[in-house]
């Protein structure tokens, strides 16, 4: 399985769409501690864990390409 490279700009697209979760992941946090319910706790923890770890790799991939010099668009 071969992976397509990405883009710089699509790297930030990337990352910025994923930064969009956050807004939905804190309301999530906020109901669950003004109800006092674990679980929904437990679930907006792991989706912020999960944006985080996107995040992350997305990251990763960008200083890859600063790195290399492997811009899709600069070819």
């Amino acid at each position: 399985m071969s992976k397509k490279p990405k883009s710089k700009m699509g790297t930030y697209l990337s990352i910025g769409s994923s930064l969009f979760g956050v807004v939905s992941v804190v309301r999530q946090l906020r109901e669950a501690r003004a109800e006092q319910d674990a679980l929904r706790l437990t679930d907006a923890v792991v989706s912020a864990a999960a944006i985080a770890t996107g995040v992350a790799l997305l990251a990763r991939e960008l200083r890859r390409m600063n790195r290399d010099g492997n811009d899709v668009l600069s070819d």
